[in-house]
């Protein structure tokens, strides 16, 4: 003899997997596609020339240049030439510049070979007209290593614009996703 379709535990197996069904699914009730620009309290930005505490030489043009870079790609806001014309201005300043060796010559143990070069920046980003903060003296810090076999100083100078493009890359992250 079948077994009947209305049998009880057939309908409970039936409701059970119905009830798992929508609990599964509803986790994405509210996911929204996209990366969340339109909930920005802001749609124009003024990228302030990058100040320059940490006195890395010759920094300022490249990573002020990165930055710009970043945001003009990622496409979110739109960059604009003077803190009036802008919703948000931001303020980024290189405040320290590290290394510690990580590496030393095998025959002379207090010859670095090896660094990691440390920047650290300080952003802010307020609304100029308001004075509203939206950030305010974040602290982010990319790291690169370098081989000095060559020099210390034509070392650092070369890296400068990968350490610039990470940090433009994180500065954008931070002041842009909503994650």
């Amino acid at each position: 003899m079948p077994p009947s379709s209305a049998h009880p535990l057939n309908v409970l197996r039936t409701v059970v997997a119905g009830l798992l069904l929508s609990g599964l699914f509803s986790g994405c009730a509210n996911y929204q596609l996209g990366t969340g620009a339109d909930t920005l309290p802001f749609r124009s930005v003024y990228i302030a020339p990058v100040g320059n505490s940490a006195a890395i030489p010759q920094a300022v043009a490249t990573f002020s240049r990165e930055l710009r870079q970043a945001f003009a790609t990622d496409g979110r806001v739109r960059l604009v030439g003077s803190p009036a014309e802008a919703d948000a201005v931001l303020e980024v300043d290189l405040a320290n510049l590290g290394r510690t060796f990580t590496s030393v010559q095998p025959d002379d143990t207090a010859l670095a070979r090896k660094f990691d070069l440390t920047v650290v920046a300080h952003c802010t980003l307020h609304d100029p007209r308001s004075n509203r903060v939206f950030l305010a003296n974040e602290q982010i810090r990319v790291t690169r290593q370098i081989f000095v076999d060559d020099g210390q100083n034509p070392a650092e100078y070369q890296v400068q614009p990968q350490l610039a493009a990470q940090l433009a890359d994180r500065v954008t992250h931070r002041v842009l996703d909503v994650w």
